[in-house]
């Protein structure tokens, strides 16, 4: 079973290595690895050609303007051959060696999607976990809250998003959610909660970077909701910030 893993990047060499070695040192070697580029400046292109050789093959990359991060994962999905499609962000790496070969393991053929959990640490101590994001509680209504399993930890069959569709280009920041929202509460696909920490996450993406956002996502969660048929409002969906208060690690 082949898993196409796609790392969407743009002027980020800074952690680019961290996250193409954790692909390199998986366990599991049936991967098949795209690195989406969307026109860097800043050395990426060359820490990517640096690293294509040891992959023996395995690798592939683009480098050109895109419509921003949800177009370059459409040109990954499309461009990908594998059974099992995830993503990595070039800001993240995987937490462990055998992340791939556990979530290869965690799918039967009734399993159409499975997601675990991840975790975030800060630029100045990457050793240290400063909140833990676990996908465990997650139900299809809980969508409706604001509440989604975590993105980065999620990996579907191919023929899912050939059924469904790609990433929506309506959402300037919340076509991930859009997704799960389809998929989970439209179309009803089959999943399965592997009890593991996926990825370990740098925190200051852009979901988080200011209010601004936070206000933006709130009203794009409402109008994915919508879109597919479920009843939320604004208010409900924001009470999702009031329960990441939990999911922070105070040393």
């Amino acid at each position: 079973m082949t898993v196409s893993i796609i790392t969407v990047i743009y002027n980020n060499a800074r952690t680019l290595e961290d996250t193409i070695s954790s692909v390199l040192s998986q366990t599991y070697s049936d991967i098949e690895y795209w690195i989406i580029d969307g026109g860097s400046n800043d050395g990426s292109v060359e820490i990517i050609k640096k690293y294509e050789p040891m992959f023996e093959g395995r690798m592939h990359w683009i480098s050109e303007r895109d419509k921003g991060v949800y177009d370059a994962m459409n040109k990954g999905i499309t461009r990908c051959t594998g059974d099992i499609v995830g993503m990595l962000n070039s800001d993240d790496h995987f937490t462990s060696n055998d992340v791939v070969e556990r979530i290869v393991n965690g799918f039967s053929e009734d399993i159409d999607a499975v997601f675990g959990d991840v975790h975030f640490v800060s630029n100045a101590n990457p050793n240290q976990c400063v909140r833990y994001y676990s996908s465990a509680k997650f139900r299809p209504a809980l969508l409706r809250w604001g509440y989604m399993p975590a993105h980065p930890s999620f990996y579907a069959r191919r023929e899912v998003y050939e059924k469904y569709g790609l990433y929506s280009l309506n959402y300037e920041i919340c076509a991930d959610y859009d997704m799960m929202v389809r998929l989970f509460w439209k179309h009803k696909i089959k999943y399965k909660y592997l009890n593991f920490d996926f990825v370990t996450m740098r925190t200051g993406g852009i979901s988080t970077a200011n209010m601004r956002n936070r206000l933006k996502i709130s009203l794009e969660d409402v109008k994915a909701c919508r879109a597919y048929g479920m009843f939320t409002c604004f208010p409900m969906v924001c009470m999702k910030y009031f329960t990441k208060v939990f999911e922070f690690r105070f040393s």
